[in-house]
């Protein structure tokens, strides 16, 4: 169960709580976050939930079955809406447009990018500035150097940053020039870092595990949430399977189910999904049409000069074209509801 507890909540008050709770045999976990201050309630013995629900200092007591609690749809039925400031928004009901390069590669790059954005009314610039690559041969990324160069040319463009972190270490010196935390698929389950940005007051886009369940990725989320953070995007960006003749599969049937499961925002990151460029338009329409509350692309000016995963990013015209498509294709899809 979650019990929503009142801001003044007394000591006394929180106390007999936790000794009803303990009469019925369920074990008690305090959540604060940024929004909220709840109870968790974990136990299998029926109970009355007036007995917990009419004592003082309780503003609302739900049942919810899922081990993942604080993220199910059971208890929030209005999905959450995250704000990144300055009319740029997430979820309820909008449709969040996220593209930029693989990795961040120089000043040029990054104005050249930022023009094309602002040119399309797209908002946030996803890069890499920190790149887990297969191959240790391959760009690693520019650092924090380089987030501060990209920061220094994105706030007077009035452009938000979603850029990756890879170690609780990278946090503090990250957080002033980042608007979103990205947790990658290799990190999907680094329980430190989870627990870590958990602490923080920065949105974070979980990517799900390469080769993670929709109930995986779920509980993922519910680290972050029970470590305080609410501000919580879901990512599918394809998993691994048997398949060989395109870069991993594309789960759109996950982007249905985490829609329904949870009232946290779904994005869908079909660059990553499908990883031919030629298709990414035809995935990122149709993970819209699946409920996706935002769509995540890599673009850059020359693709096949990038220096990553160019076989799977989007020129600016081609980018332009798919803008134009997604927003048709959201309004379509909200004419069917």
């Amino acid at each position: 169960m979650i019990i929503q507890l009142e801001p003044n909540i007394t000591i006394d008050q929180k106390e007999k709580l936790i000794e009803q709770l303990e009469v019925i045999r369920y074990q008690s976990s305090e959540v604060v976050t940024q929004y909220g201050h709840y109870l968790i309630g974990i136990g299998k013995q029926p109970f009355d939930i007036r007995s917990i629900g009419n004592l003082p200092g309780i503003r609302d007591i739900h049942r919810v079955s899922d081990n993942y609690k604080l993220v199910s749809s059971k208890w929030k039925v209005k999905e959450t809406r995250i704000d990144l400031g300055d009319g740029v928004e997430i979820g309820q009901g909008k449709l969040a447009l996220m593209a930029g390069p693989c990795s961040i590669e120089s000043e040029e790059q990054i104005a050249s990018t930022i023009k094309h954005l602002q040119e399309n009314n797209v908002r946030i610039m996803r890069g890499g500035v920190y790149k887990p690559r297969s191959s240790p041969y391959s760009f690693r990324g520019l650092g924090i150097e380089g987030l501060k160069m990209w920061y220094e040319q994105t706030r007077p463009a009035g452009i938000k940053i979603i850029t990756e972190v890879m170690m609780t270490e990278q946090i503090d010196a990250m957080i002033d020039y980042v608007d979103v935390f990205q947790v990658g698929a290799r990190n999907a389950q680094n329980f430190n870092l989870l627990d870590a940005l958990g602490g923080v007051d920065k949105p974070v886009l979980l990517k799900r595990g390469i080769s993670g369940t929709v109930e995986e990725l779920l509980q993922v989320a519910e680290y972050i949430f029970s470590n305080g953070n609410e501000r919580i995007m879901l990512c599918e960006r394809g998993i691994r399977t048997y398949e060989s003749v395109y870069r991993n599969t594309m789960d759109l049937n996950a982007v249905a189910m985490l829609k329904e499961k949870t009232h946290l925002p779904v994005i869908a990151d079909p660059s990553h999904g499908i990883g031919v460029r030629r298709f990414v338009d035809k995935i990122a329409l149709a993970s819209v049409m699946a409920g996706a509350d935002g769509v995540i692309v890599e673009v850059h000016q020359q693709p096949e000069k990038a220096f990553s995963d160019g076989q799977q990013t989007l020129s600016f015209q081609e980018a332009k074209r798919l803008y134009s498509r997604l927003r048709q294709t959201f309004e379509l899809r909200e004419s069917f509801q």
